[in-house]
């Protein structure tokens, strides 16, 4: 249940994108047709005219995020990584980073971190590492660049349109009294998002967080739909326009990433969900500083029911010296950071953390979609057959790590997809979760 066949969405072919503008020009009234068939998706075909004007927008949106790269690295995937000059990256197109300087000195680590370095995914209770899929053939970034997944016109005519290429549509719907918790996120249903997560109930003064999160590749039913396993920071009101949220963690996206692959992945916004932030680098904010480590790359291997189970370490922290918000990848591989200028609450501190598990559920009439989360299997399945976060620890005012003790569980649709928590001396605070989506259990 925990593993699928590799599901692939096609179009008629596209020119490159370097010549789409010469092929295309704005005075032409052209048209392209495009189709999409897919045989393990319940998504069987559609066809869009795009126009010559549509595609030269989404030319020049891809010429701003697309940046000259030293050297490409083709994957074993299919996908395209650059390598581009660490100055050159999108970030720096900011705004409010136009006199931002990249932070040259090591963030401080927080107290309590270990000493090993690995920067890929592990097998659990081994010390091995695994390189993501782009690095099989031996090749790497060289130093002073980063690499830089590169996004094509296939992966924006996926999205409903061009502005909502790149980001996430609001998880939090508009609750009525009745159905919010005064202790709990305001993760309620109706808007299609549904959870398994556990959330910080202690002081509401969090400084970062770190999890080890099991990978699997969980199938999705529709192409619109996701599976992810991640932890968010967030500050701000869950109800209102000013939620910040700093995330990172694993998905199964195919509208995203044109596959079904657990992914590597990050995302930040400023005014819950709205205009600001995106996944990964598609737009400005998020800077990277390492060139080993491609967000939104394939992460392999992952875990398979009853066999080999492989997890991935990721901690976000507040630099107490500079105020960015660091994410680290492994023990103590540092991936880039989010500017504390691009916040207005999370300036300061975070209030409250989540870990755990989301998926979208687009099905209409009251139907639930057969898209799993985590491995498939719900939490009481254990260890080798469910999801799990283990570790779950949270950095304090001091900048030192320690276990998230005071935590409460949340899940709307326990039918469907559940979490179950607990502590012991080796994983300390952690859980297991997930579930199939739509079974006899979950109609």
């Amino acid at each position: 249940m925990g593993s699928v066949k590799a599901r692939k969405i096609g179009f008629f072919p596209i020119p490159p994108s370097s010549s789409l503008l010469v092929l295309f020009p704005s005075l032409l009234l052209a048209f392209l047709s495009l189709q999409c068939e897919s045989t393990s998706l319940n998504y069987t075909k559609y066809s869009q005219r795009v126009s010559s004007l549509r595609l030269e927008r989404i030319q020049r949106h891809l010429d701003s995020i697309n940046k000259p790269p030293l050297l490409t690295i083709q994957s074993p995937d299919g996908d395209m990584i650059d390598c581009v000059h660490k100055r050159k990256q999108p970030a720096l197109d900011h705004p409010l980073l136009k006199n931002h300087k990249i932070q040259k000195t090591p963030p401080e680590m927080p107290r309590g971190m270990k000493t090993a370095e690995t920067d890929g995914v592990r097998e659990s209770n081994s010390s091995g590492n695994v390189w993501q899929m782009w690095h099989q053939k031996g090749r790497r970034c060289p130093k002073g660049t980063v690499p830089i997944r590169r996004s094509t016109v296939h992966d924006v005519l996926r999205a409903k349109s061009l502005y909502h290429f790149g980001k996430k549509s609001s998880r939090y719907a508009a609750a009525t009294p009745a159905s919010r918790r005064a202790d709990a996120p305001d993760v309620v249903s109706g808007n299609g998002h549904e959870h398994a997560i556990a959330y910080t109930t202690g002081s509401g003064e969090v400084y970062g967080a770190r999890a080890t999160i099991n990978v699997w590749d969980p199938s999705i039913e529709e192409v619109n739909e996701f599976s992810l396993s991640q932890l968010w920071l967030l500050s701000g009101s869950f109800d209102g326009s000013d939620l910040n949220s700093i995330e990172a963690g694993w998905q199964v996206s195919p509208e995203l990433y044109g596959d079904s692959r657990p992914r590597l992945f990050t995302y930040w916004t400023s005014d819950s969900y709205q205009a600001t932030g995106c996944y990964n680098l598609l737009c400005s904010g998020f800077i990277q500083t390492n060139s080993r480590i491609a967000i939104g790359a394939a992460i392999s291997p992952v875990s398979s029911t009853g066999g080999n189970q492989f997890d991935v370490t990721i901690l976000i922290w507040k630099d107490p010296k500079l105020g960015n918000w660091w994410m680290g990848f492994g023990d103590s591989t540092l991936v880039g950071y989010w500017p504390t200028e691009l916040f207005t609450h999370l300036t300061d501190r975070a209030t409250m953390v989540e870990w755990g598990g989301e998926v979208v559920n687009s099905q209409p009439n009251d139907q639930h979609t057969s898209t799993q989360m985590g491995s498939g299997h719900y939490a009481e399945a254990g260890f080798g057959k469910a999801s799990y976060f283990r570790n779950l620890e949270i950095v304090d005012s001091d900048n030192s790590l320690s276990s998230a003790r005071d935590i409460s569980t949340l899940a709307e649709n326990t039918n469907c997809y559940n979490i179950k928590s607990g502590y012991n001396n080796e994983w300390g605070t952690h859980f297991y979760y997930g579930g199939p989506g739509k079974s006899p259990e979950c109609p």
